[in-house]
């Protein structure tokens, strides 16, 4: 097993979205890429804290690679916007890779140049790539937030159109 580490936006979404993906086995949300030791989700909301909210992707290199999972992470948010998914804007919802690995590093690297050469998006990519220094897991009622709240209006407002969008499934 391996370990991703991504933010881009609001964890639960990208957790709802990584536990989609075949070969990943388990998705914790949480906090890093800033300063604050041990942050609680009211410190990094702040935006004082440094920490982005991110997603810790469990997975199995040979049922899915790091590049499939780079696919997935841009496909899943818009990397284009600095400190801003959708509504909610402040630092912690910044695109950010926090890598693991030098390889992971040249990969996201590389993954990043391709967009630009290739002109997928109209603005520049703004995405943060720099190493993992600590990764703290989230308070336990944001762990598995949309399998256990899909009902929940940002659930169905915001989740769900975006899984319907990335898996070609119908909204409920």
């Amino acid at each position: 097993m391996e370990t991703a580490v991504f933010g881009g936006g609001c964890f639960w979404c990208l957790e709802a979205i990584f536990n989609r993906v075949k070969g990943v086995s388990k998705i914790t949300s949480g906090y890093a890429g800033g300063h604050d030791h041990d942050p609680t989700y009211e410190q990094v909301c702040s935006g004082r804290s440094g920490h982005a909210e991110v997603i810790s992707v469990e997975y199995n290199p040979d049922m899915v690679t790091y590049h499939d999972l780079l696919e997935v992470f841009f496909k899943a948010h818009d990397p284009t916007t600095l400190n801003r998914q959708g509504a909610d804007s402040g630092t912690q919802y910044r695109s950010i890779i926090l890598y693991t690995t030098a390889s992971q590093k040249t990969s996201a690297e590389q993954y990043i140049e391709v967009l630009k050469r290739t002109g997928e998006y109209q603005q520049a990519v703004v995405t943060e790539i720099k190493p993992l220094d600590v990764f703290y897991a989230a308070e336990g009622y944001h762990q598995d937030y949309y399998k256990l709240h899909s009902s929940q209006p940002y659930c169905r407002a915001v989740i769900e159109p975006k899984l319907a969008k990335l898996f070609n499934t119908k909204k409920s």
